[in-house]
């Protein structure tokens, strides 16, 4: 039987020779198996609408485990900021996007104002007066904004990632001083940090010299009143990815109300093991023997 043939001294592209191999292994850079995280990896929410605005969409919401991290590989964090609030007359932005590495969410959908409908995202958001229907959501990360009706002067909730944002009640007969607007959507909890946290809730819609919408839990914010000049819609929680509460009309003084910032979102790795390194300065907890590891800023992690 012929002998098998010696190893090469080098390797098609992409694959190592043996030296190489034991070099890496000998300096202790060998990347070895994956480590298996758990993650929720959430987007900026959408900014509420001014103006009868509709609430902002939640930012898109992932989440899982048993996610593989490269060793000795650097592993990048997207931490999405929210959109930005609708003005008296103009929509909310869009929410931007969240990652971990080749995880994506979507950014909330934006609260539509005067007249239009709401902007599609990881959820959608909310139309506003006899704007027709809400945004649409990212399939899998989210849900649709609410719609209103030329009758229910009042705005749609944004979306949630737990519900859909409610739709604008009818009022018959037509009358400014009953309507309210609709309340956000709800969010979703997870207790990835080792305690129960609700995340990710649309914003309320904006009423007519009315109540507006509740925010929807997990820091959707509430929609403006449209009875004072003051009660403009409320932004979105910080690191929550909610989406920010639609702007009221005030007729008794013919006011446009400005809507609410949307909510920035947040990335949350949980580790079998500590990392080598982190840049962004997440918040490190430990919990039933994993490293937590909250990011609330873009940055990096390498085990």
């Amino acid at each position: 039987m012929a002998n098998p043939a010696a190893p090469t001294s080098s390797a098609a592209p992409g694959i190592w020779t043996l030296d190489q191999a034991q070099q890496y292994i000998k300096a202790g850079t060998w990347p070895g198996p994956p480590v298996l995280v758990d993650y929720v990896v959430i987007a900026g929410g959408g900014g509420g609408g001014g103006n009868l605005g509709g609430g902002g969409g939640a930012g898109g919401y992932l989440t899982g485990t048993s996610f593989p991290l490269a060793k000795n590989i650097t592993s990048t964090i997207t931490v999405g900021a929210g959109g930005v609030a609708g003005g008296t007359t103009t929509n909310g932005g869009k929410g931007n996007s969240s990652a971990l590495t080749s995880i994506t969410t979507e950014g909330g959908g934006f609260g539509a104002a005067a007249f239009g409908a709401g902007g599609s995202g990881g959820s959608g958001g909310g139309s506003t007066y006899s704007g027709g229907t809400g945004g649409a959501a990212t399939s899998g990360q989210g849900n649709n904004g609410g719609s209103s009706s030329s009758t229910s002067f009042g705005s749609g909730g944004g979306g949630g990632a737990g519900a859909v944002g409610a739709t604008a009640n009818a009022v018959s007969p037509p009358s400014p001083a009953t309507a309210t607007g609709a309340n956000g959507g709800a969010g979703l909890a997870s207790s990835i940090t080792g305690t129960s946290v609700t995340r990710a809730g649309g914003g309320g819609g904006g009423g007519l010299t009315a109540s507006g919408g509740n925010g929807g839990s997990g820091g959707g914010g509430n929609g403006g009143t449209g009875v004072t000049t003051a009660d403009v819609g409320a932004a979105g929680t910080a690191n929550t990815g909610g989406g920010g509460g639609g702007g009221g009309n005030c007729q008794t003084n013919s006011t446009f109300q400005a809507g609410g910032a949307g909510g920035s979102g947040v990335v949350i790795i949980s580790s079998p093991q500590a990392a080598i390194s982190t840049t962004g300065s997440p918040t490190v907890t430990t919990n039933a023997g994993r490293t937590i590891y909250t990011f609330t800023a873009s940055g990096t992690i390498t085990f």
